[in-house]
Formats: structure tokens, sequence, C-alpha cells
């Protein structure tokens, strides 16, 4: 498998982490079932899969599904972010040195370039290029024919892909949080490949606090792992996990000091809201990305803020959990 970025230290724990087989992948059990239909079907007519699109907060699994789809199918994958793409010959270059039956995996996809977009409209439909040589009078056209392949992109801003770009994708898959069941199974299996013990009520309290997402459950996990091994015998047990959990902050449900920051700021300083997106970065010292892609999701998956029309507004049960309330409020709620 040939990755064009290289992998940070974190990335190689969750390469080490990362299931490898569709009975491996614990969780999102109905894009499964499609993705196993597509490549089936794609197999049996000797096609390459159509190009697929996943979208959904991070750490939700979106480039372990394009991993899984290059071992199902026996492809070589090669692998960029979206950012990294910065002139036309980055995405000529990457699809000229494609081979055929590859993946290419475009992680951020919301963030190419809407001019270098537009290479990738042809390679999509027809699996060619449309080169222009030369400037002026003397400028031609040329189709210079590609090999067939699958372009997967994964995205957590869906809303900020182009139509034209979003409707050549043949299938779009939305990956949600998974259930806390699913978490304990995924803390289960990582601990066992991990080869460190964990007793139940341990997994259960890591799962509480995971934030339903995978990667944030196997980043706690280790994380546990070490807590035990400083301050008692490797075994990861309940009292080891609260009292680690605790002193990195992190509460029954979860959430960070910057989710109760971004909580306490819409009660406090905008009386609970509504507050627009960049008001509430302002206030916070947060980047507007930070917020619309990793806290928000979350914060209102468990309901504690919602968006309206005019702005992001705290809900009954986040007053409760943070015990603040909105002046002239408290009586009420």
């Amino acid at each position: 498998m040939n990755n064009v970025k290289s992998p940070s230290q974190n990335d190689t724990f969750e390469t080490e982490l990362r299931p490898t087989t569709w009975n491996s992948y614990i969780g999102q059990d109905r894009i499964k079932d499609n993705l196993k239909i597509i490549l089936s079907a794609a197999k049996k007519r000797e096609e390459v899969p159509d190009h697929l699109l996943f979208y959904g907060p991070p750490g939700l699994g979106k480039t372990t599904l394009a991993n899984l789809i290059a071992n199902e199918t026996e492809s070589r994958i090669k692998m960029i972010a979206g950012p990294v793409i910065e002139k036309s010959g980055d995405i000529v270059a990457i699809l000229t040195n494609l081979k055929e039956g590859d993946i290419l995996f475009i992680d951020e996809i919301h963030r190419i370039n809407h001019m270098i977009e537009e290479y990738l409209y042809s390679a999509m439909e027809d699996f060619k290029l449309n080169l222009i040589l030369g400037k002026g009078p003397m400028a031609k056209t040329i189709d210079l024919k590609l090999p067939r392949f699958t372009l997967i992109g994964a995205t957590t801003r869906l809303d900020l892909l182009t139509s034209p770009l979003r409707g050549r994708f043949g299938a779009t898959f939305q990956l949600n949080f998974y259930s806390e069941k699913e978490i304990q199974k995924i803390i289960k299996r990582s601990s066992l490949i991990l080869k460190t013990k964990i007793d139940d009520d341990a997994v259960l309290e890591i799962a509480k606090r995971s934030r339903f997402t995978p990667r944030i459950a196997n980043n706690l996990l280790k994380r546990m792992r070490d807590f035990a091994e400083v301050k008692g015998n490797g075994v990861i047990n309940y009292d080891i996990t609260k009292e680690s959990l605790d002193f990195l902050e992190i509460d029954e449900l979860g959430l960070e000091k910057e989710d109760r920051k971004i909580i306490s700021t819409i009660i406090n300083k905008f009386n609970g809201g509504p507050v627009g997106i960049q008001a509430l970065a302002a206030a916070t010292n947060e980047e507007e990305r930070a917020i619309l892609d990793i806290y928000e999701p979350y914060l209102m998956q468990l309901e504690l803020i919602q968006r309206t029309p005019k702005g992001r507004t705290v809900t009954e049960k986040a007053c409760k959990h943070l015990k603040l309330w909105p002046l002239g409020q408290s009586q009420i709620l």
C-alpha cells in the first residue's frame, strides 16, 4: 500500500488498531452491507467499484473504510489530504501515476481548490484528463487517457463540497456516532491487540466518555494504559480509569475543557444564545472550523446545544450539566 503522506506516531497507533476485514470492523452495519453489495457487483462485472464519498465527524472510520475496501478488492491505495493539492500540476501528477484498479483516497476533499477540482470531473466520469498545452492562439487541447480507478473522498463538511463534484460520486454514505455497546466492543478488541488487561467496568467508563467515537476511545485506552503502568500494576481497572479521566478533565458525558468553555460562553456572554459562529469563535478563542467540525457535532448529538436560524443556543440539559443558567432563567429551568 502506497501512502502519499508519511504517518505520524499517532497515525501508526491508529494503523495498528485499524480493522482489516469486515468482521473486525465494528459498527456502521448499514454502510458495510451497502459497500459489500457495491464491491461484489463490481467484481462480477469485472469493473472497478463506483466512486465513493464518506462524510461525518472526525474519527468515525472514513479512512478505515477506504483501507478496508482496498484490502477487499486487493487494490493498491494512494492516500492524500485535500489541502496538499495546491496546483493543477499536483492533481495531474497524482492521476497520471495511478494504475488500473487503483484506489485514490482524498481526505478532507472539500478543501481542494475549486479550479483544481475541475480536473476531477472528466477523470471521474470518463477516465481521462482534459489538458491545455501552450497559451494564446497556439494553445492545444488534448485528452489524456487514464487507467480506470476508484476515487474515495472523505469530508467532515459535506455542505462545502460543490454540487458538480458531489454528483459524480456513485454512492454517498454518512458515518454516524457509534453506540455505547459498539464502543465497548472496540475497546475490548483494541486492548487484546495491545495485550493490555482491562476490567469490564473500566471498559464501560472509557466508553461513556469516548464521545461515541472509535478514535477517541482508542486514544483514551492508550492513555489509561500509561496511567495503569505508572500508577498501578499494568491492569486498567475502574479506579485508575476514573482518576485518570478526571485528571484529563474529561467529564461523565465525555466533554472536555473546550466543550464546556463553548457552552459556558453561550450562557455567560450571550445569555444562552442565539449566537453566530463568528461571535462564538471570537469569544472562545477557537477557530470556526474547530467548532464546526470537532465540538459542535457531539454537543448537538447530546442535545446540549441547538442550531437555530439566528445562531446557537444552549439547552436545559446543558445548563443542568454545567449548573449554569442564563441571566433570569435559573428559576425557569
